[in-house]
């Protein structure tokens, strides 16, 4: 049997290129974070000096009750006495009914103002819109309202809703807008609406100016009326800067206290809110019931914007809403339109 010798010697194969690593994502390096914390820390300072360190006091205190006699000792306690959970049992217990009533009144005043508000300060912002003559005046006169301080406002107001005030002569009846009742309420809406109204205004204009004419022109080419521009264009548009104004008018509403005090009056079962009345425990050398008020009252607030951001945050950023909208109205490309 014969050999062959001439066979084809084997092809060296080539070594096969390393396996390519997963690229990293550049790091900052030390110089970027320590400028980003040096940039940050001044509002980290304001926030722990201002927010978290009351409120730490705030819930520490609400486990102190008030000093008073010792049963044990038949001494006068020189410090408040550690109480724990009592404060809070008894504001949902023995105190249970005024309680209610004041988180009831400023849920009803926040919801029902900021409505108002919100409506009232659509229309302001529209009207502010326009190009008129006189605008500047227009737009001053809308804003003083806002610019007045709140106690000044509530004076004024109160002036207004006398039994013998402008409210009145205007009515025609004798009503005491001050006293307990729906009525004292209605005048607390109505001062509220007119001060803060302005606000939302402001915030709704500064989003109008965003948009742009084509967006309004191509609709009208297209046939939308109005009404139809309104609730397809602008609406959606300014939906970012009307779900942030309104998110801060209702954070605040939660918080009155100056403009039903000083309008109304303390003590006052239709209008008595919340923070009213923690004021009047501390007022009364209460500081355990009043700290447990005040930290409820910081709960409450807190969970609400909570579920604010939660439920409407997708669209308070506005990445596909304005974008969407600005499509859809915007005319076509030449060469879309012979294709």
């Amino acid at each position: 049997m014969v050999t062959t010798q001439n066979q084809a010697a084997p092809v060296p194969r080539a070594p096969a290129p390393p396996a390519e690593r997963p690229r990293r994502r550049p790091r900052a390096t030390s110089g970027t974070g320590r400028l980003a914390a040096l940039l940050v820390s001044p509002t980290l300072l304001v926030l722990t000096v201002v927010v978290l360190y009351p409120t730490l006091v705030a819930l520490k205190d609400s486990l102190y009750g008030t000093p008073g006699l010792n049963p044990k000792t038949g001494f006068v306690n020189e410090s408040d006495p550690f109480v724990g959970l009592q404060n809070y049992g008894a504001i949902f217990g023995a105190a249970g009914a005024r309680f209610w009533n004041a988180f009831w009144n400023t849920t009803f005043l926040t919801v029902t103002t900021v409505a108002l508000e919100t409506v009232i300060g659509i229309a302001m912002a529209l009207i502010m819109h326009r190009a008129f003559q006189g605008r500047a005046l227009v737009r001053a006169s809308i804003l003083v309202p806002w610019a007045i301080p709140t106690a000044v406002s509530g004076l004024l107001w109160r002036w207004i809703f006398n039994s013998n005030g402008v409210a009145n002569a205007l009515t025609g009846q004798h009503i005491l807008w001050t006293t307990e009742g729906f009525h004292a309420k209605l005048a607390v809406i109505i001062a509220d609406v007119w001060k803060t109204a302005p606000f939302i205004g402001l915030l709704v204009l500064a989003g109008l100016q965003v948009i742009s004419k084509e967006v309004y022109e191509a609709a009208r080419i297209d046939g939308a009326g109005a009404l139809r521009q309104f609730w397809n264009i602008t609406l959606p548009l300014v939906k970012p800067a009307l779900l942030v104004a309104v998110l801060f008018r209702t954070l605040d509403a939660l918080r009155m206290f100056d403009l039903p005090y000083i309008l109304i009056g303390a003590k006052k079962t239709s209008v008595e809110t919340l923070s009213m009345l923690a004021q009047d425990q501390a007022a009364n050398v209460r500081f355990g019931p009043a700290a447990a008020y005040a930290v409820i009252l910081f709960v409450y607030v807190f969970l609400i914007a909570l579920a604010f951001v939660r439920l409407l945050g997708a669209d308070v950023l506005g990445d596909d809403g304005p974008a969407r909208t600005r499509r859809r109205w915007l005319p076509r490309r030449r060469t879309e339109v012979a294709a």
